[in-house]
C-alpha cells in the first residue's frame, strides 16, 4: 500500500516496526559506502599488465617522438588518433593531456577567464554579473569550477533526454550567460543520454553570446552496461553543419578504463579553439606524460581495444547495478515514496524521494554506518531546491557489502517518509 494511504495508526506500526531493523544495523558497528563513483579494487587489478609490461629503449620511440625526452606537446600522434576515434574526430582535433580531464576543464575556463576563447569579445573575467547554465541533478565538481570562477550559477532541469531545451534556450539568449556542463552520455548522476534532437537543438540555437561555450564531458562514452548501449550523436558534426564548430569543447579521459589518477586525459575542439589554447598551454606546459600515452597504447591499442577492456569492467559492474535495482525494487516498489533511474551505462543510479526528505535520508544512513553523497550535493551550490534527490554509487563496494548498505538505505529512505507524513 501506498504511504499517503495508510492510516496514522498503521504508519506508526510501520515506522516501529522499521526502526527495530535501523537499531539492529546501528548495532553492528558497519561502515560501508555508496558515495563515489570509483572502480572496485577488482576492476584495477584488470589495468595491471599496463604496468607490468617491460619497455626497452626502442619501445619509447613512437611516431618519430622518443617518449623519454621533451616535445610533442599536444601528445604523440598515435594517441591523438586513438582519443580522436573515441570522440568521432580528427586527430587534429585532439590534445591529449595529463591524468585529469577535470584538470583539463578547469584550465579551459581559467584561460577563458584571462584571455577568453577564440570568438569572445573580452576575457570572461571582465564579464559584469557572467553566468552559467547547470543541469541538475548532474556534476558537482564541474559546479564547482564555475562557482569558483565567479559566475551565477543557473540550474536547469534535466528530463529523460537531457537539459530542459526550452529553459536552456530562453536562458541562452542572456550574453552574460557564457555557457554550459553537459555529461552527454550516461550523465552523473540520471544515467541519461542526451537524444539526437537534444543535440542538434543544442548545436543549432542561438545565444546571446557569441562565445557561448557547452563544456561537454564526455566521460562515459564507452562505459556500457547492457548489450545495446546508448548512442550517442556526433556533435561535432552538427555543430558544423549548423555553422557553431567553435560552441563544444570536448573531454574525456581513461580514468575509469585503466586507472584512475594515473590515466590519460584529451580534449577535443574546433581548430580555433585548439589554436587559442595552445597559445597558452605552450607557455604552461613543455609537454604532458609521453611515457604514460605509450604506455597506454601498447595496452589498449585502438578503439577495440578498449571495448574488450570495457567488457570485462562491464562484467565486474552489472551484478552490482542488478543488486541495487533489486533491492530498491524490493523494498520500495509501490510505496509511492520513491523513484529511481535504470542506466544503461555509467556509475550512477539517481534517486527522487517525497520533497523534504534526501536529507533526513542521508542522515538516517550515516547513523548507522553508510556514506551516501551528501544530499543536494548534484544541484549547484549544494542546494536542491526541493530537498529530493541522492546521487547513488554501488562501483566501489563489494557485492555483499552493496546488498547490506542497500537495504539499509531503503530502511532509511522509507522512516524519512514516515516521519515526514507524520
Amino acid at each position: 500500500m501506498r504511504y499517503n494511504e495508510m492510516k496514522r495508526e498503521e504508519l506508526i506500526r510501520e515506522r516501529n516496526a522499521l526502526l527495530e531493523q535501523y537499531e539492529a544495523y546501528r548495532s553492528e558497528g558497519l561502515k560501508l559506502d555508496l558515495s563515489r563513483g570509483k572502480p572496485a579494487a577488482d576492476q584495477l587489478d584488470l589495468s595491471m599488465d599496463l604496468l607490468n609490461a617491460p619497455l626497452a629503449a626502442a619501445d619509447c620511440v613512437v611516431d618519430g617522438f622518443d617518449c623519454r625526452n621533451y616535445g610533442c606537446p599536444w601528445g604523440l600522434p598515435s594517441m591523438r588518433r586513438f582519443f580522436g576515434e573515441l570522440l568521432g574526430v580528427p586527430a587534429e582535433q585532439v590534445i591529449v593531456g595529463g591524468n585529469s580531464s577535470l584538470a583539463l576543464m578547469y584550465g579551459t575556463i581559467s584561460r577563458a577567464m584571462l584571455f577568453g576563447l577564440a570568438n569572445s569579445p573580452a576575457p570572461w573575467s571582465t564579464v559584469p554579473d557572467r553566468k552559467w547554465l547547470c543541469p541538475a541533478p548532474g556534476y558537482d565538481r564541474h559546479f564547482a569550477i564555475t562557482e569558483k570562477m565567479g559566475f551565477e550559477l543557473i540550474p536547469v532541469d534535466m528530463t529523460p533526454e537531457g537539459p530542459d531545451l526550452d529553459q536552456v534556450e530562453r536562458l541562452a539568449q542572456d550574453p552574460a550567460v557564457k555557457g554550459m556542463w553537459c555529461v552527454p552520455k550516461y550523465a552523473n548522476p540520471t544515467g541519461v543520454t542526451y537524444s539526437d534532437a537534444t543535440c542538434r537543438r543544442l548545436a543549432k540555437m542561438k545565444t546571446g553570446a557569441p562565445d557561448f561555450t557547452v563544456m561537454w564531458d564526455n566521460a562515459y562514452a564507452v562505459h556500457d552496461l547492457a548489450d545495446r548501449g546508448d548512442e550517442l550523436a556526433n556533435i561535432f558534426e552538427l555543430a558544423k553543419e549548423a555553422g557553431n564548430e567553435d560552441r563544444f569543447i570536448a573531454f574525456t579521459s581513461t580514468s575509469k578504463i585503466t586507472f584512475p589518477g594515473a590515466g590519460v586525459s584529451a580534449m577535443a575542439a574546433s581548430s580555433a579553439n585548439l589554436d587559442a589554447a595552445k597559445k597558452y598551454l605552450a607557455v604552461e606546459t613543455i609537454g604532458y606524460d609521453k611515457l604514460n600515452q605509450l604506455r597506454h597504447l601498447k595496452y589498449l591499442k585502438n578503439a577495440e581495444g578498449v571495448k574488450t577492456q570495457m567488457a570485462r569492467h562491464r562484467a565486474l559492474l552489472e551484478g552490482k547495478f542488478r543488486i541495487l535495482e533489486q533491492t530498491l525494487s524490493r523494498d520500495l516498489d509501490g510505496l509511492g515514496i520513491a523513484e529511481w533511474t535504470h542506466p544503461k551505462g555509467g556509475y550512477f543510479v539517481s534517486l527522487d524521494l517525497p520533497d523534504g526528505c534526501a536529507k533526513r535520508t542521508y542522515e538516517l544512513a550515516r547513523e548507522v554506518g553508510v556514506t551516501l553523497t551528501p544530499a543536494g550535493a548534484t544541484f549547484p551550490y549544494g542546494r536542491d531546491p526541493r530537498d529530493r534527490n541522492l546521487r547513488l554509487a554501488p562501483t566501489c563496494s563489494t557485492t555483499a557489502e552493496l546488498g547490506i548498505a542497500a537495504s539499509i538505505l531503503t530502511v532509511a529512505v522509507r522512516l524519512a517518509a514516515i516521519e515526514k507524513l507524520l
